[in-house]
C-alpha cells in the first residue's frame, strides 16, 4: 500500500515541506498588500525562512508577476504625489522600502512636475508663511516652492 520512507526520500519531503512553507507564508503577506522584493525578504526572514527558500520564493514570485518593484514604484509615488508629497518624501519612502535608484527616478518621472503640484498646493492653501513650511516638510524642493511663491506672492511674502 505505501513505500517506505528511506532518509533520502524523507529529506526530500522535508525541503519540499519547507519551500511550501516559504511560498505560503510569502502569499500570505502579499494578500495584506504589495510589497518590494527587499520587504518580501525581509518578512520572511523574521520568519525565520532559509536564506536559499526565501531567494526561491522571492524570484519565483517575481518570475510570475506578483512581487513588481517597478509596479509598486509607479503606484506608491503616484499615491504620494495625490497626497501632496513632493519628490524628497516620494524618493525617500521608495528607498526606503528597497526599491532601486533608477527605479524610483523612473517613477518620479511618471508623475505631474513637481513644481506644478507645488503650485496647485500654494494656490489651494494661499501664499503664506505658513503654506511654504508646510510644502517643505511634504518634500518639494526649494525651487518647487520659490517659483510659485515669487509668482503668486503678495509683496510683504516675497
Amino acid at each position: 500500500m505505501g513505500e517506505e520512507l528511506d532518509r533520502e526520500r524523507a529529506r526530500r519531503l522535508n525541503r519540499e515541506l519547507h519551500r511550501h512553507e516559504a511560498m505560503s507564508r510569502a502569499a500570505r503577506a502579499l494578500a495584506r498588500r504589495d510589497l518590494s522584493e527587499r520587504e518580501l525578504g525581509e518578512r520572511l526572514q523574521r520568519s525565520r525562512v532559509a536564506p536559499a527558500l526565501r531567494d526561491e520564493a522571492v524570484a519565483r514570485l517575481a518570475g510570475v508577476g506578483l512581487v513588481d518593484d517597478d509596479r509598486l514604484a509607479r503606484r506608491r509615488a503616484e499615491l504620494l504625489a495625490e497626497r501632496g508629497s513632493g519628490d524628497a518624501l516620494i524618493r525617500h519612502d521608495l528607498a526606503g522600502r528597497g526599491i532601486a535608484g533608477e527605479v524610483v527616478e523612473a517613477a518620479l518621472a511618471g508623475l505631474e512636475p513637481e513644481h506644478a503640484r507645488a503650485a496647485r498646493i500654494l494656490r489651494a492653501r494661499g501664499p503664506s508663511l505658513k503654506t511654504v513650511r508646510y510644502l517643505a516638510r511634504k518634500g518639494f524642493s526649494e525651487e518647487s516652492i520659490g517659483d510659485p511663491v515669487a509668482e503668486g506672492a503678495p509683496p510683504a511674502v516675497r
